[in-house]
Parts: C-alpha cells; structure tokens; sequence
C-alpha cells in the first residue's frame, strides 16, 4: 500500500517535470527560427541579393528577378484611328484615363467613410458572445471499485450572452470629431475639384503647346522650300554666267541649315506629343490625330483683375476652400481635446443565460440552467494623467495656429498667382502684337530680296539673311501667339474658371 501510495505522488511530478522541458525546448526551436530567418537577407553589404539561397557567391549582378505580374499594363483606350480629336475630346479622355483623379475620387470616398463612422459613434454598441466548453477528468482511485480503478466525471456548459456599451453624453466631444471629420471630407471633395480642374488646364497647355510645335514645323518645312528657291536663283544664275560657285554654295548652306531646322522642329513635334500624352494620363505609344487650327486674331490686351474679381476668384479655388477647411478642422480638434476633462456618462448592460451539466460516473447527471440580466449607469471623471492632457490641448491648438498660418499663405500665394497670371498674359498678347508686325515686315523683306537676287540687283548673302529673318519672325510670332493662349489659359486656372471643357473650347473662339 505505501509503495503504491508513492506512486500516485510522485506521477503528477513526473508530468510537471516533463511538460517544463518539452516548454523549454519549444523556446529554444523558436528563437532558432526566428535568427535563421535571416538568410532572406543579403548575405553581405557588398554582395548582391539573389532569391536563391544556393546561387553561387561571388556574383556582381545586382539584377533582380523579373516579375511578369508587375509587366501588365492598363487597357489603352478606344481610339479611332481616323479620327482628328478635338481638344474638348481629349479632355473627356483624360478624365476617364488619368491615374489622379481615381486616386483623387478615391480619397474623398475614404473622407467621406470617416463621416459615417464619426456618426457611428453617437449610437450604442451592442455585441453577442457564446461561450461553451467540454471537460473530461479521470481520477486513480486507490481501491478498485466495482471494477473500475478510476473516477471518471465529465462536464458542459454552454453560455450566450448580449452585451450593451453606449456613451450617453461627453460634453461634445464626439459631435467636435465629427465636425473635423466633415471638414475634412468637404477638403477632400473641393480637391477632388480642384484636381480635375488642374487636368483641364494641364491638357490645354500642353495642347496648345503642341500645336505651336506643329506649326513650328510646318514654317520649318516652308523655309526649307524658300532656300530651295534661292539656290535655284543661284543655279540658274551660274547656268547663265552670273553667279559664282561661292554663291551656290551659300544657298547650298542655307539648304542644309534650313534642312537641320526642319529636323530639329519635327523632333521638338514628337516631344509636346509625348507630353500631351503624359498630361492625359494614357500609355505613350498611344498613335492618335491632334487637330489644331489656331489662327484667329488675339485682343491687343487685357485689363488688370479688380479687387472683386480676385475675391471671387478666392472663394471659388479648390485649393484655398480646402486649406480653410483645414484650419475648420484643426479647430474642432481643439473642442475635442478640451473635453478629455469632463466627465462621461456611459450606460451598460448584459443579458446572459446558461446551460450546463455535469455527470459522474455510475451516477445520474446533474443539469442546470441559469440567466442573468443586468443595466448600469456610470460616470467617468479623469482626475490626474501626468499632464497628457493638457499637453493634447496644446499640441492641437499649435496645429490649428499651423492651419490658419498655412491658409494666409495660400490666400497669398493664390493672390500672387492672380496678378502675375494677368500680367504674364499682357505682356504675351503685347507680344504677339508685335511679332505679328514683323512677320509682315519680314515677308515684304524675303520677297524684294529674293526678287532682286533673281534680277541681278541683290546679293544671296541679303536673300539668306531675308530668308532667317523671315523664319526668325514667324517662329516668334508663333510663341507668342502660343504663350498668349497658355497665359489665357492659366488665368482662367488661378481664377478657378476652368470648371469644364467649355472653358477650354472658350480660349479657342
């Protein structure tokens, strides 16, 4: 009997011991595997990281696999390939394509989420829970029994419950998050405005921009056929004894410079290509037709914004809205960090049943159910944190001070954008004016120039000199025809007028 009285003591000291090592050897697995991890990392600073653990050291390629995944590309659009677009049609196109103004849409989306969960939390939360469980004990009794030389009793139990939290009343600090929560959404759907409105603009420059480098090559093309006309002057005067061999190699020169300029102009066509691609948002190998036909007549200039216009022009920019938004937000922030010092009236209550049984062996099983319900009212009062809260206080009223400094510089800089958008546009359209007088001074010029080089009056030297002057004037005359419409245009964008393709098509009539 004693010996079988030490048995029993000494068999759950034996599990104790055993369940202690088989822990401490987990431990160790462990922390084994968590330094062996480190060969997904470089093997060294100098060597370069191979996804194969086994590739060969000593490698000094610091390629990196490639992943075909990352290769797709969006769907370009549907485009007509016989189609001369319009620059209204390629706004509409970038609206649809361009990668900003999902991700801009997308983030006033996330704004607007944060006003219904700022709502949310005005209502109380209620949550259902089920806990239940399953017990088996089997216990060596020291006599056998009946035959049986263990105690075997199992046990169940099953409890669902309800629960109820609501915050009652916080002196406003919930209806002050949700106000910075609107302002924040209202900052975010001005923005998103704002960045259509920027697309609108971005596309009209650089279509304009590409326009005036189709013209560009089109007086490129023109003047490489003038200096095809003065070295047949200076051909047909050699063929008759008059010119020299120095002459036709001055207009044999010009050709080739003419030649060059045609060159370089197609190639300047191709970049503002590229750009108006990239300001639509689509794929660069995109092949489209761009119409232009710019030749209208420009006003001789325009008068100064008025202090009215300019204030009109601060209420409606997306940027100035959001950034008053801003300081409206930091402000409620304010309120709510001033109620972490008052006190919370929260209301509290659960609804809970049970269901259990409990059974021994040989003996009928014993059930039991049970419920319970319970409602509280509490108060919660903040006595002493170390000085947190007031610290909060400080730090959000230091945001709302950053807030409102950061919107008088964007009033600012919107007002300093106004005028000098006026100013530049000015001094295009004064400009323009004045490039249009030389491009008639200068066709007078060529055309004398060349007809007395034909007649035997002039000399190829005034003839060359006639033709750059000519190609000069109506390459100036084309920029500042073009920076007369982009000045147009971005006025109309600092003064938050470029709303819609209307806008746009206005600049062009």
């Amino acid at each position: 009997m004693d010996d079988m009285k030490t048995q029993v003591v000494l068999t759950p000291r034996i599990v104790k011991i055993s369940l202690a090592g088989s822990l401490l050897s987990l431990s160790m697995l462990i922390v084994g595997c968590a330094t062996d991890r480190l060969d997904l990392a470089p093997a060294s600073y100098t060597q370069p990281w191979s996804p194969d653990a086994n590739a060969a050291v000593g490698s000094s390629s610091f390629s990196v696999p490639p992943n075909p995944l990352v290769a797709e590309l969006a769907p370009p659009p549907t485009i007509k390939r016989e189609h001369t677009y319009s620059l209204p049609e390629l706004i509409d196109i970038a609206q649809s394509q361009n990668p900003d103004t999902r991700i801009a849409w997308q983030q006033a989306r996330q704004a607007a989420l944060a006003v219904g969960m700022g709502e949310a939390i005005f209502l109380p939360i209620i949550s259902a829970s089920v806990i239940g469980g399953y017990q088996s004990t089997t216990t060596p009794l020291p006599y056998a029994i009946g035959g049986d030389k263990d105690l075997k009793t199992s046990g169940s139990a099953v409890v669902p419950a309800l629960a109820l939290q609501w915050l009652i009343f916080d002196f406003g600090q919930r209806s002050a998050l949700l106000d910075a929560a609107k302002q924040t959404s209202y900052a975010a759907n001005v923005s998103f405005n704002g960045m259509h409105q920027k697309l609108i603009y971005d596309v009209t420059r650089s279509y304009f921009q590409y326009g005036a480098a189709q013209t560009q090559r089109q007086i490129a093309e023109q003047t490489l056929k003038n200096s095809l006309k003065i070295q047949d002057a200076a051909e047909e005067r050699q063929k008759n004894g008059i010119a020299t061999t120095v002459e036709v190699a001055l207009a044999q020169q010009q050709v080739a410079q003419s030649e060059l300029r045609r060159v370089v102009a197609k190639g300047t066509e191709r970049d503002t290509y590229q750009a108006l691609l990239g300001a639509m948002g689509v794929s660069p190998s995109l092949e489209m037709k761009v119409g232009y036909a710019e030749s209208r007549a420009l006003p001789d200039g325009v008068s100064a914004p008025t202090e009215n216009m300019i204030r009109l022009a601060l209420s409606q920019r997306p940027d100035v809205l959001a950034s008053y938004a801003a300081v409206e937000a930091a402000k409620a922030g304010i309120k709510a960090t001033e109620a972490d010092f008052l006190p919370k009236v929260y209301l509290a209550g659960a609804v809970a049943g049970g269901d259990g049984r409990f059974d021994i062996q040989g003996l009928p099983g014993i059930s039991q159910q049970t419920s319970s319900s319970s409602i509280l009212v509490g108060v919660s009062v903040p006595l002493y944190d170390g000085g947190i809260r007031a610290a909060r206080v400080k730090e959000a009223e230091s945001r709302a001070a950053v807030a409102a400094e950061g919107f008088k510089k964007t009033q600012e800089l919107a007002v300093r954008e106004i005028v000098v958008a006026a100013e530049t546009l000015r001094s295009a359209l004064e400009a323009n004016q004045a490039a249009l007088t030389l491009v008639k001074t200068s066709f007078i010029t060529y055309d004398a120039a060349l007809e007395s080089y034909r007649n035997g009056v002039g000399t190829i030297t005034v003839a060359n000199e006639a033709a750059n002057g000519l190609l000069n004037a109506q390459q100036m005359s084309t920029d500042a025809h073009t920076a007369s419409l982009v000045a147009a245009a971005n006025l109309a964008f600092v003064m938050g007028k470029m709303t819609n393709t209307s806008e746009s098509l206005a600049l062009l009539h």
